[in-house]
């Protein structure tokens, strides 16, 4: 039975779940609206919080005024390529300091930790010289080393804490039956460890794909620009245009919500995987 003090608590819970998840999705929904805005109605007053009109001339623009359609197959290949290397290395990686004791393990898991806590500005004039120096100023390529090397630390540590919660008997029975150590970690349990992989991946896809500090500084030439580089164009010294940032932006969200919603299922599982340790 409800009591009446239960039923009003629910009701609250259920009222701030409410406007916290209005606050969430405004800022999304106004963008998603803006981009189909014409731009004389953008900085119409009052606001319409629901278009009159719909247009795509704001998308049009991305691709006639600027070259998006560049931008988006550069952050495409970069997030792509920095995302496979990195979670292959981290597997390995990862693999390593779960299954075997060392002298510096403690050191090394360490170091991989205090290096999320560093912020990327503080390396930048170090990391300059050094791509100066390698020739990979505004070069995709540099920027795909630099992000193997900001992303392997943390999906290491992920992917470790995976692997830990597999059995050991399983490589074991594996190595009985014929297979090296590198068979039975991609026979046996890389099968096992697919929400794990993915969820890794997808983490190092989206922070590739979304990274700006960096981008902007070693990509230079127009030719070589990412998304969010090229989002950050949009907003001049003396002007913002509204439109066509919240066209590129609604462009840049796509990929990504197209990703985890075909991997969800891995994502979850991967997630949860430390829940009951098997």
């Amino acid at each position: 039975m409800i009591t009446l003090e239960s039923r009003a608590g629910r009701i609250t819970r259920i009222a701030a779940l409410g406007l916290w998840l209005v606050l969430t999705l405004f800022p999304l929904y106004w963008i998603v609206v803006t981009a189909f805005k014409p731009t004389s109605d953008i900085y119409k007053f009052p606001l319409e919080y629901w278009p009159s009109t719909f247009s795509l001339e704001n998308f049009a623009g991305l691709f006639s005024k600027a070259n998006f359609g560049t931008y988006l197959v550069n952050s495409l290949i970069i997030a792509t390529v920095s995302a496979a290397i990195v979670t292959v290395i981290s597997l390995l990686s990862g693999y390593i300091i779960a299954r075997f004791e060392f002298r510096a393990r403690g050191a090394v898991i360490l170091a991989f930790l205090v290096t999320q806590m560093i912020p990327a500005f503080i390396a930048l004039g170090p990391l300059y010289q050094l791509m100066v120096s390698l020739g990979l100023v505004n070069d995709r390529t540099g920027l795909v080393f630099v992000y193997i090397a900001m992303c392997i630390p943390f999906s290491t540590i992920m992917l470790r804490g995976f692997f830990e919660n597999v059995p050991d008997a399983l490589e074991e029975a594996a190595m009985i039956d014929g297979c090296s150590r590198l068979g039975a970690l991609f026979r046996i349990l890389v099968p096992v460890m697919t929400p794990g992989i993915v969820a890794a991946f997808i983490f190092n896809f989206v922070s590739c794909w979304n990274e700006l500090f960096l981008s902007v500084t070693l990509l230079t030439s127009d030719a070589n620009k990412t998304v969010p580089t090229a989002l950050n164009g949009f907003i001049t010294s003396y002007n913002i245009d509204w439109g066509s940032m919240s066209a590129a932006a609604v462009l840049t969200i796509v990929p990504t919500m197209v990703m985890f919603a075909f991997a969800s299922k891995y994502i979850v599982q991967g997630l949860t995987a430390g829940a009951v340790k098997g």
